[in-house]
């Protein structure tokens, strides 16, 4: 019997039971629909992360407290990153392959304007913040060397903070905010950073440090030090990047006193490095999320394999009589595991059309996390479910060719 055949009859044999078929396909529809989903959704945050490193500004090298590793992890709390640190890395004598460099301190804190209020992020930085970030105001102006150096209490919010406090779209301009019931003066609204919901580069004010420091949220150690959070470097030039890092590097050991044979107690990362870490992460988060999906085609193969043992036993006088007028076990064989695929293929298809749609319903829900097909995992899905309709069809096929067509005939 030649496949179109086999084909027509496996098709005709879907028809004559079409809420049984249905049912039968339901989890490699499930399965190849959460597959498509979830990878495309995956694929989707991995664009945000990327692009949302990427807008922190152009050839950055960011200096972070502490060594990526948990050998370390431990000591790495203890000793943080202080504002003589900065300087070691802002001294052109020492870093001379960087331009700019920013520290940036800060916490999260309750903001109120009367009665609205909101907790956001609270972020001292110095001057060059906005140039370094590529982060400017669109309206009003950024605090000045001299805020910084006399602590004054000024701020600059970010698009979602003012949202929230300015629900009337009043204009911020020496509007009066309190930021842990300390009173401080807006004269400035940052344009629109952008970000995804968990990560929202609008949602924060930003003060000069020393603020930050002294009146917000105290900094100052035990040894006298004011603690920072991270420094932001800039390049001069992108292929030298090894080289800053170097200096960099050497500059913080001579600050800090480490010995020649003491590891760094600091780390200093590229963009590059951090995109590619983050992106490594989603991509593994990826992976596990299509990897649990499909473990609805497993679910499916079962369900095809029983529905399939089904239709072996109510068709058995059909076998015997095919056997009788000259059918091979061969014929026999292929009929039933042509319909076994054409029921995971044709489920497949369907959970593909499925899947598309909810990537495209995710898509609509969010104006940050847009979701991407992903054809990679399309093709595998769809393969895989053709791969399960083969592999679960093999035994009710097997067992309906080694029928005597005898015993078939006298099946009641």
């Amino acid at each position: 019997m030649n496949p179109l055949e086999n084909f027509r009859i496996a098709l005709g044999a879907l028809v004559a039971n079409k809420l049984r078929s249905l049912l039968t396909m339901l989890g490699i529809i499930i399965g190849v629909a959460a597959v498509i989903t979830l990878v495309s959704v995956g694929r989707g945050v991995e664009g945000v992360v990327t692009a949302e490193f990427a807008g922190l500004g152009n050839n950055l090298l960011f200096v972070l407290p502490g060594r990526i590793g948990p050998e370390q992890q431990r000591s790495a709390r203890g000793l943080g990153l202080t504002m003589n640190d900065f300087r070691a890395v802002a001294d052109p004598l020492r870093v001379p392959e960087v331009g700019l460099v920013v520290p940036e301190y800060g916490r999260s804190a309750l903001v109120t304007r009367g009665r609205h209020e909101a907790r956001t992020a609270i972020t001292g930085t110095t001057v060059n913040y906005q140039e370094i970030r590529n982060f400017y105001p669109v309206l009003g102006n950024f605090f000045n060397e001299q805020d910084v150096n006399a602590g004054a209490r000024v701020a600059v919010l970010g698009q979602t903070v003012y949202e929230k406090l300015f629900p009337d779209g009043e204009l911020p301009l020496d509007a009066t905010i309190r930021i842990n019931n300390v009173n401080f003066r807006v004269i400035g609204l940052m344009q629109t950073k952008g970000g995804s919901g968990f990560n929202d580069q609008d949602d924060l004010i930003l003060v000069p440090i020393s603020t930050a420091q002294q009146r917000l949220f105290p900094a100052r150690r035990p040894d006298g030090k004011l603690r920072i959070d991270l420094i932001y470097a800039q390049l001069l030039d992108r292929e030298r990047q090894d080289t800053a890092i170097a200096q960099i590097e050497l500059a913080l050991r001579e600050q800090r006193n480490l010995p020649p044979e003491a590891d760094n107690d600091f780390t200093v990362l590229s963009q590059d490095e951090l995109v590619s870490a983050f992106a490594q992460v989603t991509s593994v988060l990826t992976i596990f999320l299509g990897v649990i999906a499909g473990i609805s085609l497993l679910v499916g193969g079962i369900g095809i394999m029983n529905i399939m043992l089904v239709s072996v036993t109510e068709r058995t006088r059909e076998i015997g009589l095919r056997k009788a007028v000259g059918a091979r076990r061969r014929d026999i064989l292929a009929q039933f595991l042509v319909e076994a695929m054409v029921l995971a293929v044709l489920g497949g298809i369907i959970g593909l059309a499925l899947g598309i749609t909810g990537t495209l319903i995710v898509a609509g829900f969010s104006e940050t996390l847009q979701p991407v097909v992903d054809w990679t995992a399309v093709i595998g899905a769809i393969s895989i479910s053709a791969v399960i309709g083969l592999l679960f069809g093999v035994y009710p096929a097997a067992r309906a060719a080694r029928l005597n067509p005898i015993d078939a005939l006298r099946y009641e």
